[in-house]
């Protein structure tokens, strides 16, 4: 089993006014099971890989676990985010329709339709697969896939930025480790 902590505490002063919020991480690894309660809005793509010797493609995101509304004086959101790992498997018939005026790619929602059995169903432990279309400003990523995991590689912080910084996030990863990250 892997430990998850179970709360974190920040508080931020802006202004005159001070933001005194908890957030407990329900979870470091989710699912497609857990599709309907998960969203993807305004989440940067920091790097995209693909693994075509297990059939993945893997996104290095920032993912913004809630959106903390302003308070007292405060006018700006502030966001729970950790750096993770999402990778969908059983991947094939990817599309790319992207442009990116200033080099940044962020998803605005994914989504999925088509459900049907899934390719080379005897060899896989799920045996449904969905078209699925990464939604972003820059255009869309798509793709047929059965599913994916999301890999949270450190507890959420609270930042007043919808992105991290390279070194707030550890750099580029793809790790799928999250229990050495922890201390």
């Amino acid at each position: 089993m892997v430990p998850t902590p179970s709360a974190a505490l920040a508080i931020r002063s802006e202004g005159t006014t001070t933001l005194h919020v908890s957030f407990a991480l329900e979870k470091p690894l989710w699912t497609d099971d857990d599709f309907e309660q998960m969203g993807w809005h305004d989440v940067p793509i920091h790097a995209i890989a693909f693994r075509p010797e297990l059939f993945e493609l893997w996104l290095d995101v920032d993912y913004i676990f809630r959106w903390e509304h302003p308070t007292g004086e405060a006018s700006h959101f502030h966001f729970w985010i950790a750096p993770s790992t999402l990778v969908f498997h059983n991947v094939y018939n990817v599309k790319f329709d992207i442009e990116s005026l200033d080099g940044n790619l962020s998803l605005q929602r994914i989504a999925r339709s088509q459900p049907g059995l899934a390719r080379n169903a005897q060899f896989l432990e799920k045996q449904t697969e969905h078209s699925w279309q990464l939604e972003c400003r820059e255009g869309e990523i798509a793709f047929r896939s059965s599913g994916y995991s999301q890999f949270t590689r450190r507890p959420p912080v609270l930042t007043a930025n919808q992105k991290l910084t390279l070194e707030e996030r550890g750099k580029i990863s793809f790790d799928t480790d999250f229990i050495h990250r922890l201390a």
